[in-house]
């Protein structure tokens, strides 16, 4: 005994079109788990067999219409028969589709709304790109080619074009604006590295951020410095994405450098950004540590260790509520006793004395304070009031979005063009941009300052 798939018109009041599709074979025994339903190698012959039937009953109610002459306006006449070969998601189809001649004039037209040179769907092309973007060129085609009836453009090189195409399209898209504006916008920026290819390029920058509303909705972005393209658009585009309005209150957060603070004022943040807690944070932490390591050989070294381990902390509170000038002079109570552990020994001969890494640590705790001393806010009254007090959530999404694809998990060099449109893409995934559902990791939800990022 057999089954037959088989397509049935139906909603029609003619004899309806009846398609053998498939023939399938007996089912197994269920005593044998390996036989319940269908096989993976069955599923892609039903799909794939199932998907050229049903190009074919397109192409033949496409080439019904008769397209008029663009040129004098008459009817037109089939002049010969074209066969086109285009990638889907369930194998590639052919499309056999009719061209047109003009019987007044002679002149030659295509069929009605075909896309000229047109070679895969839409479809097949976000797929490929979203996997490519959360995996190595080559375990993406093996991963389509293993769970898909796909048999063209599965190599490693043509899947890398295919995706980098698709960035070229998202860098240029427009953004597309909420009906709801926002009240207030946070944008955080931050900068991280990636191994170059080219001779003299060892290491490229990568610059890339989040903007987040109140009510929770968020965006990321991200480019390749030197690259065409442009981060202050891609930041404007975010925040029009997220409901920027003339009334709406722009808050930035960035590291020391000068370069990403002109970046901001160039995509539209008119005030200063807040110097970021996060990296002021990291520098108190190296001082905490070094200052718990110090010697107690003495009693006088022991003394000013209890003295300087409050007074880290005391730092700590100071930077935290915003008092800079305070700082300063915790700074300076702790370098007058730090004559204390002047020639201060190691048990090791390689290691470095905790004296002299302290010292190191609180020097540049000074020199951050120096050069950010007017970009320094109450961090303690944003975050008792929900919020953003820095751009850990940035530290995040660096790893996620690049460190995870590009750095850590994948020891490889990439070229600034091809590191680049790759971001986009991978951009385009984690905001729910690459076409319709295929996911938003970013819902707006409340309170969403303290929480993690969410990653692949």
């Amino acid at each position: 005994m057999g089954w037959v798939l088989r397509l049935v018109e139906t909603g029609i009041d003619s004899p309806p079109r009846v398609i053998d599709v498939m023939d399938i074979e007996a089912f197994g025994d269920l005593g044998d788990i390996a036989q319940l339903g269908l096989t993976l190698s069955e599923a892609k012959q039903i799909l794939a067999r199932l998907q050229r039937m049903v190009v074919a009953i397109q192409a033949d109610d496409h080439a019904v219409l008769r397209p008029d002459c663009s040129s004098c306006g008459q009817a037109c006449h089939v002049k010969d028969w074209r066969l086109h070969r285009v990638a889907t998601v369930f194998g590639p189809v052919p499309v056999r589709l009719p061209r047109f001649r003009c019987a007044g004039c002679g002149h030659g037209e295509t069929g009605n709304s075909w896309r000229s040179y047109c070679r895969s769907t839409p479809e097949f092309d976000q797929l490929r790109a979203h996997v490519s973007a959360l995996m190595p060129y080559r375990l993406a085609a093996g991963l389509l080619e293993h769970l898909l009836p796909v048999e063209i453009g599965m190599s490693p090189e043509t899947l890398r074009g295919h995706t980098l195409k698709v960035g070229e399209q998202l860098r240029d898209a427009a953004a597309v604006k909420p009906a709801v504006g926002a009240s207030a916008i946070t944008v955080t920026l931050d900068s991280t590295f990636i191994r170059g290819c080219r001779d003299g390029e060892r290491h490229l920058e990568v610059r890339l951020g989040n903007v987040e509303t109140s009510s929770g909705s968020r965006q990321v972005f991200g480019a390749v410095a030197k690259a065409d393209t442009e981060i202050a658009v891609l930041i404007r585009r975010s925040l029009e994405a997220v409901g920027r309005a003339a009334d709406t209150e722009l808050t930035a957060f960035t590291d020391g450098c000068s370069g990403l603070q002109s970046i901001l004022t160039e995509a539209g943040c008119q005030k200063p950004p807040i110097a970021d807690w996060f990296h002021i944070a990291m520098r108190l932490q190296h001082a905490k540590q070094a200052a718990s390591g110090l010697s107690t050989d003495t009693p006088g070294r022991m003394q000013a260790k209890t003295a300087i381990v409050a007074d880290v902390e005391r730092l700590h509170r100071r930077i935290w509520n915003g008092k800079a000038k305070n700082a300063r002079r915790t700074l300076d109570r702790v370098r007058k006793v730090m004559h204390v552990f002047r020639g201060e020994g190691v048990h090791r001969a390689a290691a470095v004395p905790s004296s002299r890494k302290l010292w190191r640590a609180l020097r540049e705790v000074d020199k951050y304070l120096r050069s950010q001393s007017t970009r320094l806010v109450n961090y303690a009254k944003r975050y008792r009031a929900g919020q953003r007090a820095g751009t850990s959530v940035t530290e995040g999404t660096a790893n996620f979005l690049v460190n995870r694809r590009m750095n850590k998990r994948q020891q490889m060099r990439w070229s600034r063009r091809g590191a680049d449109l790759l971001l986009q893409v991978r951009c385009a995934v984690y905001n729910g941009a690459l076409g319709p559902g295929l996911g938003n990791l970013f819902e707006p939800t409340p309170n969403t300052v303290h929480q993690l990022p969410l990653a692949a």
